[in-house]
């Protein structure tokens, strides 16, 4: 099943973000190789494709997991929540219904 994870970043936290950042891709890109990733990308904290300095509020992370547990599991090991980039993580099904 399908579920999407959505994060809140915390407060001032690019610096923190950048460095986690080839971690956190590289968990992404295995998903990704496996056939399980649906999308992943962050919310900029503008509206801009690059905010700059500004950085971003948070991310959403689609992927595929075996049951809730195990995509909650994934999610509080991600490494933007070791690194004090994510305040908050949710996880909960998702149903893709378009494009079929």
């Amino acid at each position: 099943m399908w579920y999407a994870i959505v994060a809140e970043d915390a407060p001032n936290s690019l610096d923190k973000r950048m460095a986690a950042r080839p971690a956190h891709l590289a968990r992404l890109q295995a998903l990704q190789e496996a056939g399980r990733l649906l999308l992943a990308g962050p919310f900029p904290a503008i509206d801009n494709v690059d905010p700059g300095p500004a950085g971003f509020t948070g991310s959403l992370i689609i992927a595929e997991f075996a049951n809730l547990a195990q995509a909650t599991a994934w999610a509080n090991n991600d490494p933007f929540v070791s690194a004090e980039v994510y305040a908050r993580v949710s996880v909960k099904p998702f149903r893709k219904t378009l494009p079929a």
